[in-house]
C-alpha cells in the first residue's frame, strides 16, 4: 500500500494503540483522534473519558504521532442516546454500540478525518475489509480471532464507509496484539478491555435507566397466569434475563426438593398493553425458543440484500452462526427461518447475516 494519511481512532485501549503502531510501521502518516462521546457525569467512577484520553495521549507520545481531542457528545446524544431511550421506552432492547459505529465512529468521525485530508481511517475493531476483484465491492469480513470478532457490531457500515476504513488488528489474534503492545512497552499494554458502553460503564444498568425512564410497576406472571411477583417497569427487563427478577428461589407450595420447581426463572415475554412481565422456569422452556423472526430497518454492508436463500445468522453477539432461510420482504424488511430453534430472540437486537466469513449486513428484530 502506498504511503497514505490515516486517521486512527485512539480510544486509550490496547487495540487502537497497536492499530496506530502497525500503520506507522508501514510508513503511513498517522494522526490520532480521541473521540469524546459522552459528557453527562463524565467525572464519575463509572465513565471517565479523562483517564482514557491520558492513556491515548501517552500512547501517541510513545508511537510518535499527533493526537487531537474531538467532542462528538452532541452528535452522540442526538443520534444514538435518544434512539436508545426511545427503544427502551417501547419495550425493546436496543444495541447502542451498533448505532454508535454507524452514526459516530464511521460517520461523524469519518467526516472529521476527511476534513483533515485523510485518505483512510482506522480503528481497533476485530474485523477485516477486502475489495472483491470480480465485483469491485468492498466486503466486511470476520476478524481472524473468532473469540474477538466484532463484525456483528459493524454490519450497518455501507460501501462508502468500508472503502475508507482499515482494521489492522482484525488480521491478528488478541494474544498477538497484547504481545506487540508489551514489546513496544506501551503504557496501556496490560489495560483490561472495556465492557459495555461508556454512558453506562460498570454501573448497575437499572440504576442508570432510572434517571431517564419512569417506573411503572406491574405484575410478574408465570405461564399459568398466576401473579408471582411485581416488576419495576417493563423497560428494565430483557428477554432471557435471569438475574434481578426478585423471584429467585420461589417454588410451588409443597414442591419436593430437587424437583423442576427449583429451576431458575427467565424473562420470556413483555406485554406492554397489560404492563405484564411473563416469566418461565428452565433455560429450555418453549417460550424462550424461536424458529422464526421478522426484521426491519435493514442495512446491507454487502451493498445490496442477499440473493441467496440459505445463509447463517446471529441474533445476538455472543452466539455461533446459525443456519437459516432468508426471505427479502423489500422496504428494508426480511424474515429468517431457523431449522434449529434460537434462544431468547429479542426485539430491538440485531439479526446479522453471514455467508461464510463475509458479513452481509442485517436488520433490527421487530417480531418473532
Amino acid at each position: 500500500m502506498a504511503k497514505q494519511r490515516i486517521v486512527v481512532g485512539l480510544s486509550g485501549g490496547v487495540d487502537s494503540a497497536v492499530t496506530a503502531h502497525l500503520l506507522k510501521q508501514q510508513g503511513h502518516e498517522v494522526i490520532g483522534i480521541f473521540m469524546k462521546n459522552w459528557e453527562d457525569d463524565d467525572d464519575s467512577e463509572y465513565c471517565s473519558s479523562n483517564i482514557d484520553f491520558v492513556d491515548a495521549a501517552a500512547v501517541a507520545d510513545v508511537i510518535g504521532i499527533e493526537i487531537e481531542h474531538v467532542n462528538f457528545a452532541a452528535d452522540y446524544k442526538d443520534r444514538v442516546f435518544a434512539e436508545f431511550l426511545r427503544e427502551y421506552q417501547a419495550g425493546r432492547t436496543p444495541n447502542p454500540d451498533i448505532l454508535c459505529n454507524a452514526e459516530i465512529k464511521f460517520k461523524a468521525f469519518l467526516d472529521h478525518a476527511m476534513r483533515l485530508g485523510a485518505d483512510k481511517i482506522a480503528t481497533g475493531h476485530y474485523a477485516r475489509v477486502r475489495q472483491n476483484p470480480a465485483t469491485g465491492l468492498h466486503e466486511l469480513l470476520k476478524g481472524l480471532d473468532p473469540s474477538k470478532d466484532q463484525s456483528y457490531f459493524l454490519h450497518r457500515l455501507n460501501q462508502a464507509q468500508l472503502s475508507k476504513t482499515l482494521f489492522p488488528v482484525g488480521e491478528l489474534h488478541k494474544t498477538e496484539v497484547r504481545r506487540i503492545a508489551a514489546e513496544m512497552q506501551l503504557p496501556n499494554a496490560k489495560k483490561k478491555d472495556s465492557t459495555g458502553i461508556c454512558f453506562i460503564g460498570e454501573r448497575p444498568f437499572r440504576d442508570f435507566l432510572n434517571r431517564y425512564i419512569s417506573k411503572e410497576p406491574g405484575p410478574i406472571k408465570n405461564p399459568k397466569g398466576h401473579t408471582i411477583g411485581e416488576h419495576v417497569g417493563l423497560s428494565f427487563y430483557t428477554l432471557g434475563q435471569r438475574q434481578g427478577l426478585g423471584i429467585g428461589g420461589l417454588k410451588a407450595k409443597g414442591a419436593q426438593r430437587g424437583g423442576g420447581e427449583h429451576e431458575p426463572w427467565f424473562v420470556a415475554r413483555k406485554d406492554l398493553e397489560h404492563n405484564t412481565l411473563w416469566v418461565v422456569q428452565g433455560h429450555e422452556h418453549p417460550w424462550l425458543q424461536s424458529t422464526h423472526l421478522k426484521a426491519q430497518d435493514a442495512s446491507w454492508a454487502a451493498g445490496q440484500a442477499p440473493t441467496e436463500e440459505t445463509l447463517s445468522a446471529k441474533t445476538r453477539y455472543r452466539q455461533s452462526d446459525a443456519p437459516c432461510q432468508f426471505q427479502d420482504l423489500g422496504a428494508g424488511g426480511f424474515t429468517l427461518d431457523f431449522p434449529q430453534a434460537q434462544w431468547a430472540v429479542t426485539p430491538g437486537q440485531s439479526a446479522v447475516l453471514y455467508n461464510g466469513e463475509v458479513c452481509l449486513g442485517g436488520g433490527v428484530i421487530a417480531s418473532l
